[in-house]
């Protein structure tokens, strides 16, 4: 959804809108079971986060044979992307430099992780 202004989420937001962009569309009875328990959150906390996500224009509700099911409104990689931009603005002002350098020093990477960067770095150098 870009260009779309959206209020800023919570860490438990993210974590529940990741689940249900990574699951597919969820009931409230599904989410609190297969996200709310497994994390230790009630079935309350579960339909109130669900509800904010919604009214902050982060999730799809359609009613489905009497069952209200919620769906976010990106994919995996959209809600990624979002939130990436979101801390390159917010904590960096807007430069990705630091962002690169960190994961210059991060060890961690996989091989599988480095090639998808060199990648996409290579895409960027070819937009120019």
């Amino acid at each position: 959804m870009a260009g779309t202004t959206r209020k800023n989420l919570s860490d438990l937001e993210l974590e529940l809108l990741r689940f249900l962009a990574a699951s597919g569309p969820k009931s409230a009875r599904e989410a609190a079971e297969e996200f709310g328990e497994p994390n230790g959150y009630a079935r309350t906390t579960v339909m109130t986060l669900l509800e904010r996500l919604r009214q902050k224009g982060y999730l799809n509700r359609t009613k489905v044979g009497g069952v209200y099911r919620h769906a976010s409104k990106l994919s995996s990689g959209e809600l990624m992307r979002n939130v990436v931009g979101r801390f390159v603005q917010r904590a960096l002002g807007g430069s990705v430099s630091p962002l690169v350098a960190f994961l210059a020093e991060n060890p961690k990477l996989t091989d599988a992780e480095i090639a998808e960067l060199r990648r996409l770095v290579d895409e960027i150098g070819g937009s120019k």
